[in-house]
């Protein structure tokens, strides 16, 4: 590993771009490659060993390429198969936690909200966090709410009638705080936020991630050089249009985080 070489993002699909515009603004030196496995999204309703099959083979295709740390842009991907990954990598690999210790440490008297793939939820990583954190908490599983983000389904009636059920059972509840436990979720902020109540804070974990990386570099002396040409390149496991896709929902990500 070497200060030049790039750092390797990973997500099921798109919504890691969300995580990935986040990066480039804090770290402009830096060279990234950023991989969606879109040929076999969504990952949110597969089961754990699938999910950990198909992030070793995404990982293993970025390390290909020489990658000197990588970033598990997926909740559900880091839930499933972020100790696995660092059996097999000696490389540093940040992963992604729902927001829920911030939102727990402002807010203890109303309902924080967790919204996450199914898998997430299930997954051990999650639990042993919400056991910890959860006491003022729900769990609030939304399959199927990341492929309106990777059909670039931003706003639409289908989209609102989806979220307005998924609310419905809470309209007479005091919300205080929703945490965006998916990178998808965080391109359809704005739409979520119209479902809430006025002042409920919404905490996602771009944030934290963007911190402990830029730490796990200093610690492995692995910071690009100051002046270093910085650079971003996509990968999809899909087709060209994917691939197309990538380029325009990035753009998308760019101008909002």
């Amino acid at each position: 590993m070497c200060r030049q070489q790039a750092i390797g993002f990973f997500d099921s699909g798109l919504g890691g771009l969300s995580l990935l515009a986040a990066a480039v603004r804090q770290f402009p030196n830096e060279r990234f490659i950023y991989l969606g496995d879109s040929a076999n999204a969504p990952y949110g309703t597969r089961t754990a060993d699938e999910v950990i099959r198909l992030s070793l083979d995404a990982v293993s295709l970025l390390d290909s390429r020489g990658i000197k740390a990588l970033v598990v842009a997926c909740n559900t991907a880091t839930g499933a198969a972020i100790s696995a990954l660092r059996e097999r990598y000696t490389f540093p690999i940040i992963g992604l936690e729902p927001a829920l210790k911030p939102a727990a440490d402002e807010w203890q008297d109303g309902l924080i909200l967790v919204m996450a793939t199914p898998v997430t939820l299930h997954s051990a990583k999650f639990n042993a966090l919400f056991e910890r954190f959860g006491q003022h908490a729900q769990k609030l599983p939304c399959p199927g709410l990341m492929d309106f983000v990777e059909r670039e389904e931003f706003q639409s009636a289908a989209l609102d009638n989806y979220l307005d059920l998924l609310f419905a059972p809470y309209h007479n509840e005091r919300i205080s705080a929703v945490v965006l436990g998916c990178t998808h979720y965080l391109f359809l902020r704005e739409q979520i936020k119209a479902r809430l109540p006025a002042g409920t804070r919404i905490y996602d974990s771009n944030r934290g991630v963007t911190r402990q990386l830029g730490r796990r570099l200093a610690e492995a002396d692995l910071l690009a050089f100051p002046g270093s040409m910085g650079a971003v390149e996509f990968i999809t496991t899909a087709d060209s249009e994917k691939a197309a896709q990538m380029q325009r929902v990035y753009s998308v990500a760019q101008r909002l985080f």
